[in-house]
């Protein structure tokens, strides 16, 4: 990655054919350590995928200008297609997400549960200079690991809630929010729910006295630290939980963005309100009863059979996220920050936060006395980062985009299998093209239901601690991460992202309305204004 600077970024295209902006997953420029580290395993993973169900593209390809995120297609070598074009032939007659999603459950999730953790058991201040450099490489490999593995499971995650979607539009003309609404209940990390999340708001709210506790007058990461080591019940169950969620992200992947324990204040709020809370009942039951009433009696039974298969691979959605990359990006974090306070001790950083702006060649160079990069130009870099955001960025580079390949030169398996993937992505993706009419902005009805509350504008970390119970989150955009923090909200609005972006999952898990892919709402949106948020007509409207 070429050094930045807080100088206005140029944008060449940075190879042949067409390269698309993400603005979903990364609204700012990433880090130097995240844009050396992230394309390969993301392309491995992305080409795990595509071979397993078929897919006639090779892979795709990431990379970053200027600190952006740019991607393209690999195209598929013609003397592979006969051979996806069988694999495709098995992909509904064998529902393949359904062995994925048992792989899941049954070997990938536990054991990188088990990986983190031995990571996580490692204090890298207790390390010498020799062994944290040892450390860094090892959560840095770790990191990719996760990385190729999320990306791995897309396909699980998206195919067959796609499939859903193409013929329950078909059959009953209903719109994506209110089919996806019958996907609830079926990705319970998205709303904040694990087993420890269970265990801790049960123990809390069987004593009164514990809860009272949580309200001391004290700093809230001396708090919890003092509380997670009472040998209770609840101290237990506070412990559990902290070692499960403490070095997850809050939100993003790239390791610019907090871990959960970096924001004691906000940590302690949504424990405390999940606790105070009740729970939202779902009343999906009721939902997929009365679409399923619009559904011609033809076509009853096939739209039950595609909706068990949609929650099916649903429920990996968010999960490939949480139990991989987003964990490992926490441990990644904490290992640099232990680099960053050593750096800063002895002068070498201005600020130990610097750190995370380096790669990981960088980091290990710094650690063993090296001077560079200086602390002058890890400042720049941090700079940089918080200057500019994807709104900077053109959203294409080089040639003009291409459309898609016509479905219907495709043999029958393989254009269902792509109908499938391009609805879902499309609608991951996507933002509203309406038109905003004065106090009223238009976005993507992602969450049904209709709220009011202050808006809180979210632009990184640094605002988390500004949240409080009610508000409406304004931001960029959201990642699964974000769940941890849903207990405070009462809707949430982002720029970009479609109906199935992490930020309508989420809003969905947690019952709370949502509207996405507005464009430019936390442009119009001032932070602290009155705001009803619409999940059904995709609406957000200024009231004060």
């Amino acid at each position: 990655m070429d050094t930045l600077t807080a100088q206005q970024p140029t944008f060449e295209p940075p190879g042949p054919g067409s390269w698309d902006l993400d603005a979903l997953h990364f609204p700012r420029p990433v880090t130097a350590y995240w844009a050396e580290m992230h394309p390969e395993p993301f392309a491995l993973g992305y080409g795990d995928m595509a071979a397993f169900y078929g897919v006639p593209i090779k892979t795709r390809l990431t990379t970053y200008v200027s600190g952006f995120c740019y991607g393209t297609m690999d195209p598929l070598p013609p003397e592979a297609f006969p051979e996806r074009v069988q694999r495709s032939a098995e992909v509904f007659e064998r529902k393949l997400w359904r062995d994925q999603a048992q792989e899941w459950q049954e070997v990938r999730k536990p054991a990188s549960v088990e990986a983190h953790r031995a990571i996580q058991a490692i204090d890298p201040d207790a390390l010498g200079d020799a062994e944290l450099v040892e450390y860094l490489r090892r959560c840095h490999d770790h990191h990719a690991t996760m990385i190729r593995q999320h990306m791995a499971f897309t396909g699980t995650a998206v195919i067959p809630a796609g499939d859903f979607l193409v013929h329950a539009r078909e059959w009953t003309g209903l719109s994506t929010v209110k089919l996806l609404g019958l996907m609830r209940g079926a990705s319970l990390i998205s709303g904040g729910a694990s087993p420890q999340h269970a265990a801790l708001v049960a123990a809390y709210r069987a004593d009164p006295a514990a809860r009272a506790a949580l309200d001391a007058d004290e700093d809230a990461g001396s708090l919890l630290e003092r509380l997670r080591r009472e040998p209770t019940p609840t101290g237990e169950a506070l412990n559990d939980y902290l070692e499960f969620a403490g070095y997850r992200l809050l939100d993003g992947f790239d390791i610019s963005n907090h871990f959960a324990l970096e924001m004691p204040e906000v940590l302690l709020r949504a424990i405390r309100s999940a606790i105070d809370e009740p729970g939202v009942e779902s009343p999906v039951d009721r939902e997929v009863a009365e679409v399923r009433g619009q559904v011609p009696e033809e076509h009853r039974d096939a739209f039950d059979a595609l909706l068990a298969e949609a929650r099916t691979g649903y429920s990996v959605r968010d999960e490939r996220g949480v139990y991989s990359d987003i964990w490992a990006s926490g441990l990644m974090r904490r290992a640099a920050l232990g680099a960053g306070r050593r750096l800063a001790a002895s002068g070498r950083l201005h600020d130990a936060e610097h750190i995370v702006f380096a790669d990981v060649d960088e980091m290990c160079a710094l650690v063993g006395g090296a001077t560079t990069p200086s602390p002058d130009e890890l400042a720049a870099r941090h700079g940089y980062h918080h200057t500019y955001t994807a709104k900077d960025a053109p959203v294409h580079l080089g040639d003009a985009p291409e459309p898609p390949p016509d479905p219907a030169q495709l043999p029958p398996p393989m254009a269902r299998l792509m109908a499938a993937l391009g609805t879902a992505m499309g609608e991951m993706f996507a933002s509203s093209e309406a038109e905003h009419e004065g106090d009223v902005i238009r976005g993507l009805g992602a969450s049904a239901g209709t709220r009011e509350g202050v808006a809180r504008r979210v632009a990184g970390p640094g605002d988390f601690d500004r949240i409080q119970q009610g508000d409406v989150l304004l931001t960029e955009a959201t990642t699964e991460a974000f769940n941890i923090l849903l207990p405070l909200l009462s809707a949430i609005v982002t720029d970009s992202g479609g109906a199935l972006s992490h930020a309508a999952i989420v809003s969905r898990e947690y019952g709370i309305p949502g509207v996405v892919g507005t464009r430019d709402a936390t442009a119009r949106i001032a932070d602290g204004a009155r705001v009803r948020v619409d999940g059904d007509a995709g609406t957000v409207t200024v009231l004060e």
